[in-house]
């Protein structure tokens, strides 16, 4: 029991890029075999030469269930099982509500919510027969708080904790645990966007009186999804240095 993952299946959907990436990286340093699915081909390619042994790129809209569903079944065949699945993928879309396209409120469900559906419905497939397995869900503190001008943000985060603690609920007696984390304000490119009072702004509300690190993320995640969390299903393990 512990942080090894050796001969693991890993699954990270946003897997080779920021947060996705440093979990990607740290599942593969403790062993695991790592299926990374991202829309974006030159990333993937650059995520693929880290270990071409251990790492397979899959370019999959994780918003479309035929497409998810075609990328697991390759999966299952070449590796025989999935261990672990992180539902990493999300974007952002921002505006105040009465400015808010309906296309860009569409486009973040799809990504973010819907996504998590549609992984966790074709991976469960195979997990319910190995009566085993772990789920771990990428939210927001923002699914819990909310923040202005990210309505469409926060819905999908906070869809994503009840999610969480429903689908626990109904695989739990097959040996299926299913926990999300809920970062803060993680330094990745997304964040690197806010204005600069923003930042300060918030910094001046953190306990640690630091930003958040892509390994703070991992480090929760590689936790959830380990034999130490054996015991814990249906919770939602914060990550913001004390903002809350």
């Amino acid at each position: 029991m512990g942080l090894d993952f050796k001969d693991k299946v890993v699954v990270v959907t946003g897997g080779a890029q920021g947060i996705g990436r440093k979990i990607s990286e740290d599942f593969l340093e403790r062993g695991a075999f790592l299926s990374i699915l991202d829309v974006k081909e030159e990333l993937l390619n650059q995520v693929r030469e880290i270990s071409k042994e251990k790492i397979d790129v899959y370019r999959c809209d994780v918003s479309n269930y035929g497409e998810v569903e075609e990328v697991f079944d390759k999966i299952i065949d070449k590796k025989g099982k999935i261990d672990i699945l992180v539902n990493n993928a999300g974007i952002t879309r921002d505006s105040l509500l009465l400015r808010l396209k309906e296309e860009d409120w569409d486009k973040v469900i799809a990504v973010n919510l819907k996504s998590v559906y549609n992984c966790s419905k074709a991976v469960l497939k195979y997990m319910l027969k190995q009566r085993e397995g772990k789920i771990v869900n990428i939210s927001s503190i923002i699914g819990l708080w909310g923040n202005p001008g990210q309505t469409n943000y926060s819905a999908s985060k906070a869809a994503i904790i009840g999610f969480t603690k429903s689908l626990a609920r109904e695989v739990g007696p097959r040996g299926i645990n299913v926990n999300a984390v809920a970062p803060g304000y993680i330094e990745t490119a997304m964040t690197e966007r806010l204005p600069q009072e923003i930042k300060n702004k918030m910094l001046s509300q953190i306990s640690l009186g630091r930003f958040g690190k892509p390994r703070d993320v991992s480090a929760a995640v590689l936790f959830l999804a380990s034999g130490l969390a054996d015991y814990i299903t249906g919770k939602v393990v914060v990550v913001d240095g004390g903002l809350l």
